[in-house]
């Protein structure tokens, strides 16, 4: 789905710029071009980019370590 038609930014490209490494809101910002115009989609952005990071960070937490693993 577009989350902003200034720039045609979808979901899908948000979510892909955190899969490949930002972390915040604001690093989405500068790595998509989104709510970079008229700013009307800025909510709708920020909340995608909650719940991915929230969903990457409860799937990375439910990984199972080997015993071995120990955190250095």
């Amino acid at each position: 789905m577009y989350v902003c038609l200034c720039t045609g930014v979808t979901d899908g490209q948000i979510r892909d710029a955190i899969f490949d490494g930002c972390c915040s809101y604001r690093d989405v910002r500068q790595a998509t071009g989104v709510a970079s115009q008229c700013g009307k989609c800025a909510c709708l952005a920020k909340q995608v980019v909650r719940e991915t990071l929230t969903e990457l960070q409860s799937s990375q937490a439910s990984i199972s370590y080997p015993v071995e693993f120990s955190a250095a």
